[in-house]
This record gives C-alpha cells, sequence and structure tokens, in this order.
C-alpha cells in the first residue's frame, strides 16, 4: 500500500522575567522585550485583558500601562476587563467577549494578546487566544502566588465546561511571562496561602531539599514575608519550567506527574461549587494522598506527620465535609473523571518518600475512605480542642 509519512519538530522558548513594577516608565523590562522581538516598531494594537479584581486592587493600572507603551512602544493599547477568579473559566461568553475584541481591534498573529490577573484569567485568555486566527502570541502577566510559580510558567489554557474543570482547552506555550512581585502585596490571605500548595506539591515529588526548606520557613509563608515568598516562587517556577523541559509537554502520554494531589482537588473544587480556591483543594488532596501513600506502607509516620503539619502551619485547613459526599457522584468520581481527562489508563502519583514521586494505575476506594476519615478525625479533633481553649 502507497502512503506518505510526516515527521517534524517545532521549537519552543520563552523567558519567564522576575521584576517589580512592571509598568513604572523607569523599568524597561516590558519594553526590551519587544525591542528584542524586532516588533517594538511595528505600530500595532496590543490588546491587554484585565482580571477585574486586579484594577479594583490597582485603579491605576489601566492608566500606567497606557502610559507606559505610548512612552516605550509604538503599540496602541486596547484594554478589556473581566471578571477574575473561576467564573472566567464558567462562562462560555466571555471567550466569545475576547475572540470578539481581537476581531475588533484587528489582533493579528503578529500582534499580541496580553493577560493580566489570576490563573483562571490566563488560562481563560491563553485559550481564546489559541483559537482566534489558529494562534495569537500571547504574554502573560500572572498575579497570584498560584499562577506565579505554577499555571501561568505552564503551557496549557483552558476553560471549564460541561461542569468538567478545563475540557476545553489547548496546548499553547506563552511568547513571555512576567512575574511582578508587587501584584502579590494586595492579595488576601487566602489567596497569598493558595499558592503555597502547588510549591509543596513539586517540591514533595521532585525536590526534598525545597520541601525542608518550605518546613522550615513555613511560619515565615504564613505570616506574609515578602523575600521567603520571592524565594519560593522563583525556586517552585525553576522546577516546573524544568518538568515541562525534561519530559512530556504536551501530555501524550499517561503520566501527569505534576498533578499529584490533584484527582481529587479538581473534583472537590466542583463538589464545592469553586467555593474552596484551587490550591486550598489541592492542599487537601495533597494531605489525602499523602495519608494513601502512608498507608501502603511508602511514607513513615514521621514523614507522614511532617508533610501534614507543614501544610497546617502555613494556615490550610485539610478537611472538608464535601468528601464524604455520595460515592456515586462525590469524590471518588473524580478518579475516573481524572482518567477521562487525560486519556490513556489511571495514572495517580503518590510518595514513596519526600521528593521521592512513585506513579500508580489503580487506587483502592476502601483506603481513600480511610484517608478521608482520619482527616476528618483530625480535624474533629483540632475543632475539639479550639472548643475547649
Amino acid at each position: 500500500m502507497d502512503h506518505l509519512k510526516q515527521t517534524f519538530a517545532v521549537r519552543f522558548t520563552y523567558t519567564v522575567f522576575f521584576t517589580e513594577q512592571l509598568f513604572d516608565t523607569k523599568n524597561l523590562l516590558f519594553a526590551d522585550f519587544f525591542r528584542q522581538q524586532a516588533a517594538d516598531k511595528l505600530a500595532k494594537p496590543i490588546l491587554f485583558v484585565l482580571d477585574a479584581g486586579v484594577t479594583e486592587a490597582h485603579p491605576k493600572l489601566a492608566a500606567s500601562i497606557t502610559t507606559y507603551l505610548a512612552k516605550h512602544t509604538a503599540f496602541t493599547p486596547e484594554l478589556l476587563t473581566v471578571p477574575g477568579g473561576e467564573a472566567a473559566k464558567n462562562d462560555p461568553a466571555l471567550v466569545e467577549k475576547i475572540v470578539d475584541a481581537v476581531d475588533r481591534f484587528g489582533i493579528d498573529r503578529h500582534a499580541y494578546v496580553v493577560a493580566v490577573g489570576g490563573g483562571s484569567v490566563l488560562d481563560l485568555v491563553g485559550y481564546a487566544a489559541a483559537i482566534s486566527h489558529r494562534g495569537i502570541r500571547h504574554i502573560r502577566i500572572p498575579t497570584t502566588v498560584l499562577s506565579q510559580n505554577d499555571s501561568g510558567v505552564g503551557v496549557k489554557n483552558g476553560v471549564n465546561y460541561r461542569h468538567k474543570k478545563n475540557f476545553l482547552g489547548t496546548f499553547a506555550p506563552p511568547v513571555a511571562v512576567f512575574n511582578d512581585s508587587q501584584f502579590l502585596t494586595t492579595l488576601d490571605d487566602r489567596d497569598w496561602r493558595s499558592g503555597i500548595s502547588e510549591a509543596v506539591k513539586v517540591a514533595l515529588i521532585k525536590d526534598a531539599t525545597f520541601f525542608n526548606w518550605l518546613e522550615t520557613n513555613a511560619q515565615a509563608l504564613a505570616h506574609r514575608d515578602r523575600a521567603a515568598m520571592d524565594y519560593l516562587i522563583h525556586q517552585c517556577a525553576q522546577l516546573h519550567l524544568q518538568h515541562i523541559a525534561g519530559g512530556d509537554p504536551f501530555e501524550m502520554g499517561s503520566s501527569r506527574p505534576l498533578d499529584f494531589g490533584h484527582w481529587s482537588a479538581h473534583k472537590l473544587e466542583q463538589l464545592t461549587n469553586f467555593s474552596l480556591r484551587h490550591g486550598e483543594a489541592v492542599a487537601i488532596g495533597i494531605a489525602l494522598d499523602t495519608l494513601y501513600s502512608q498507608q501502603l506502607g511508602w511514607l513513615d509516620e514521621t514523614d507522614t506527620n511532617r508533610i501534614l503539619s507543614t501544610l497546617r502551619t502555613l494556615g490550610f485547613n485539610l478537611y472538608h465535609p464535601m468528601l464524604d459526599a455520595d460515592d456515586s457522584a462525590g469524590l471518588l468520581k473524580g478518579l475516573s473523571e481524572f482518567r477521562e481527562h487525560l486519556g490513556g489508563q489511571l495514572t495517580i502519583m503518590l510518595l514513596e518518600g519526600i521528593g521521592r514521586g512513585v506513579e500508580v494505575h489503580d487506587m483502592d476506594n476502601e483506603r481513600i475512605r480511610q484517608s478521608i476519615a482520619t482527616l476528618k478525625e483530625s480535624n474533629d479533633l483540632t475543632y475539639n480542642v479550639l472548643e475547649t481553649l
């Protein structure tokens, strides 16, 4: 039989920059990026999609962007504001709103879409940019701990659909990421804390030394120490980038190690109608799979307690009543949905030691229930102690 076979590779390169006050006219980092791209002399529009929560916390942001671009570039900024948080990924009309702006403002494949916001807005904008004109260059400016150390530096974009997290999405790397630490100063305590769980996650599966640092600095991080957070974000982002470059960046196989603790977290977010932040759900998921790993004999009691204690010191609550939701529609359904989302066989990351992840292809429901019961018992004990104080 006659046939033709095609093989080719595409190389992606992007830089994650770390700075403060990105749109201060004295800070030339953003302008220098466009000069290096030989794009600064193109008198094209550039679409900024801004997280409404960020513009509320930083009311001068839009004016600063306009002033900065007028002073340092030939770009004409077009500004669009969208809701932040998980609502950004749950409303299909927002995808249409961004695509419409791309059309109205003439944003083509040689122009740029810039997302400024938390991880949900970055996911939404990246998806809309990827499907417009078969792919417009997009730049990410993450504004939360979670997006600066994890989702914002990766290659995935997506929105929720049919009540499933990230059911629609693309693998489309940004052309650059700009982490501006100034944005973190206005986060509330929940959003500050939430992103730390992803650092705990990557440390537990890849870097015991980093986990030791997190354990030692948990109090400082909980009390919003800026220097500690700057180190955490840089180290966590570096580990994520190393993972993306070293294996399966577009998730063609069944393995997804960076989703340690996530099979239950994704379902728990849905079960709580997203009242739990993603990072809060991930902290519970990490605790659940840590206890499961201990039941298998892979983690000793000392290391298990170190992990749970570190999460609690950071301020995470490690139990939620929806963990005990009915199995037919509850947490255990998250296992099948997790497998379905990636395809292939079920692949779950567990721990055989701090800094050493191991993949398994089945989970025992009774062990999961026992891990949930342990978390509930510990939560009840803590609550009872607080009641007596």
